[in-house]
């Protein structure tokens, strides 16, 4: 059955909660006992309604406080498909959780408050949904009921997301007129929306088409182990392990170590004690190669004519999640796929306006939250594609080297 990993963003008090709540209470996803402590819990506070957002806020201050702080996963199916669930937050000082909900993202669910419209935080949550390469987004204009489910709304909205849509291409948009409280096209067609015709949400995750074809792309396998048991059994064997990022791997394939250059052959590969003919993304292997090479964690196996780049300079987009600002010339550590390294970021080429999704000047510093462009230097070579060809070997993280802490997150271009 097939997986689909989804997001779910929008301002504070949209219903994002309250949707994923009516997705689990309709789709009956949910167990008796957790059905009732929610019954109990909105009782208590007073609600008309079985309080849908319990479901998925299970913070104390978030449940006191009726909002979303931190990620929150759930996970459910249907006859169709398996999915996952990332419930991110609202409010503008969250956006890094946005980011970390989205970034393993097969879609992306926007809710938008029919009453209030298009805001700054639809533009921002569209934005990163498109900067992290998400190619389904679904808006959901969500408190229809409280409209009078006007239609006249509903394509006002969508005209509006539609000019962000504009300037942002590459996306399959859909909309869905939705009351999450009440349930119309949630899982269950409206009666009171005659006009709309479309599918439900329910019926739109199912249909959305999950294939990545990274079997089809070039092949990218970061070393992460080298495996050397030295016992009896295994006197003379040098194995390494590492996760089928992108293409497909072969015993026989004439292959590349990155970054040195040195060329090899895959004389085995196994997955525990089973050995296998093929392997393809995402499955963790371990091969033997021909020739006695040197090889390490960080080093990316590749196939000759078709390799990444190879460069301790590049550019890239950072999204910062740190209160601490981000300077230029502080050093970091950068981790991308399995390779680590110091990091000095050169300079800022403009900062990115999320109101008007248009490229600002530099003021050579980030703020958390905010997302710029700059040029980074590595202290070594690092092996890489840009972001849009391979999310995996395209990111990175930045780690700061007092606290240890990730503050940044980026995108190579």
């Amino acid at each position: 059955m097939e997986l689909l990993r989804f997001t779910t963003a929008g301002s504070v008090d949209d219903g994002k909660s309250t949707l994923i709540g009516r997705l689990l209470y309709d789709s009956k996803s949910i167990f008796e006992d957790q059905l009732e402590a929610v019954k109990k819990a909105s009782l208590q506070k007073g609600d008309e309604h079985i309080n849908l957002a319990l479901f998925t806020d299970g913070l104390r201050s978030e449940r006191q406080q009726g909002i979303t702080i931190d990620v929150a996963y759930r996970y459910f199916h249907t006859p169709k498909r398996k999915f996952i669930i990332a419930d991110t937050p609202g409010h503008i000082q969250y956006t890094r959780n946005m980011v970390t909900g989205a970034s393993t993202a097969h879609a992306a669910v926007i809710l938008v408050d029919a009453r209030n419209g298009v805001t700054e935080q639809t533009r921002r949550h569209y934005y990163i949904a498109w900067l992290l390469g998400i190619k389904h987004i679904i808006v959901c204009i969500n408190k229809m009921d409280l409209v009078h489910y006007s239609e006249e709304v509903f394509l006002h909205i969508l005209n509006d997301v539609n000019l962000i849509g504009d300037k942002l291409p590459g996306v399959d948009l859909h909309f869905i007129p939705i009351s999450a409280l009440l349930g119309d096209n949630v899982v269950e067609a409206s009666a009171n929306m005659p006009w709309y015709q479309g599918p439900t949400l329910l019926q739109k995750l199912e249909s959305i088409d999950v294939r990545n074809h990274l079997h089809e792309k070039p092949l990218r396998m970061p070393v992460q182990y080298v495996i050397r048991p030295i016992s009896d059994k295994y006197h003379d064997y040098r194995g390494y392990a590492g996760r089928i990022e992108s293409g497909t791997l072969r015993v026989g394939d004439e292959v590349i170590i990155l970054p040195s250059g040195m060329s090899s052959r895959i004389t085995s590969m196994h997955v525990g004690d089973t050995f296998i003919e093929e392997a393809i993304p995402p499955m963790s292997v371990a091969i033997t190669l021909a020739d006695d090479i040197d090889v390490e964690r960080g080093n990316i196996i590749v196939h000759p004519g078709s390799q990444p780049l190879i460069s301790n300079a590049f550019e890239a987009t950072i999204c910062w999640m740190n209160p601490v600002p981000m300077h230029i010339n502080q050093l970091y550590t950068i981790r991308q796929t399995t390779s680590e390294a110091k990091c000095k970021i050169l300079n800022q080429h403009c900062r990115i306006d999320i109101n008007s999704l248009e490229q600002k000047p530099g003021e050579n510093e980030l703020k958390m939250n905010e997302i710029g462009v700059f040029s980074l230097k590595a202290s070594r070579p690092m092996v890489f594609d840009s972001y849009r060809q391979n999310r995996a070997t395209g990111s990175f993280i930045l780690i700061d080297e007092a606290t240890n802490e990730t503050v940044g997150v980026g995108m190579i271009q």
